[in-house]
């Protein structure tokens, strides 16, 4: 039996804007299965990123309760937060976030040695090997095409064995030939290392990628299926559409 890593029940979360609360999750319930690999698509404004966020350790919910590998983070310190971040979670964001002093293999060690973990050389020689860097791992960042500083960001967002990858429209940066390349590169490196993969995307092409897909609209998860219903991202895209006209 799978065993849930993400289990979500009745999350809110809003912000301010003057003397006001935008409510920009609302009443959100889910489980991610460990092992399991989904998609999160909605428009701009429909709660994707500030979901991730919530699941990331990085905001708090307002409500309800967000348990992820069985830690509730709702509940959690400060201290506990950046613990459960540096050990638990993997962040891959649209932009790469590398430190151009720092070359590759420096990118992908700097989360762990900052946290004051050692990574294992040979986990190190791995994921590097893993990317498609090791005849890259000693250049800078500032030599590296997108595809690769890309897969640096990947490789840094594993390299720890997290629980839980969080990639926030990751191919936001990147031509059409490298978005295909980065599409293998996930679902190989999801398949090896047998953690939850959730990915934020308004691409159905990217979307396809994952074993299922989730749907919001205005802060609230509008469907919910797996991918394998549909035949390709053509297919998936007019769901889609078809899916945030008919909740409105």
């Amino acid at each position: 039996m799978s065993t849930p890593v993400i289990s979500v029940t009745r999350l809110k979360r809003s912000f301010k804007s003057g003397s006001e609360d935008i409510a920009v999750l609302k009443d959100i319930s889910l489980t991610v299965n460990q092992g399991e690999f989904v998609a999160v698509m909605g428009a701009s404004g429909s709660g994707k990123s500030t979901l991730l966020n919530v699941l990331g350790g990085l905001l708090p919910p307002d409500a309800g309760t967000v348990t992820v590998d069985g830690l509730d983070i709702g509940s959690m310190s400060d201290a506990a937060l950046t613990m459960y971040r540096r050990d638990r979670v993997g962040f891959i964001f649209q932009m790469f976030n590398l430190v151009g002093t720092l070359d590759v293999e420096e990118n992908i060690l700097l989360p762990s040695l900052a946290g004051g973990r050692k990574v294992a050389p040979a986990a190190l020689d791995a994921i590097i090997e893993k990317v498609g860097l090791a005849h890259r791992r000693h250049a800078m960042p500032d030599t590296l095409s997108g595809g690769e500083q890309q897969r640096v960001a990947i490789a840094r967002a594993l390299v720890s064995g997290p629980a839980l990858v969080l990639a926030d429209e990751p191919t936001g940066n990147l031509d059409s030939e490298n978005t295909r390349l980065m599409g293998g590169l996930f679902r190989d490196l999801h398949r090896t290392q047998g953690c939850a993969f959730i990915l934020v995307t308004h691409a159905p092409d990217v979307a396809m990628w994952a074993g299922r897909v989730i749907v919001l609209r205005d802060g609230r998860i509008v469907d919910d299926r797996p991918t394998a219903e549909f035949a390709g991202p053509a297919e998936l895209s007019s769901f889609y559409e078809r899916t945030l006209n008919d909740a409105i």
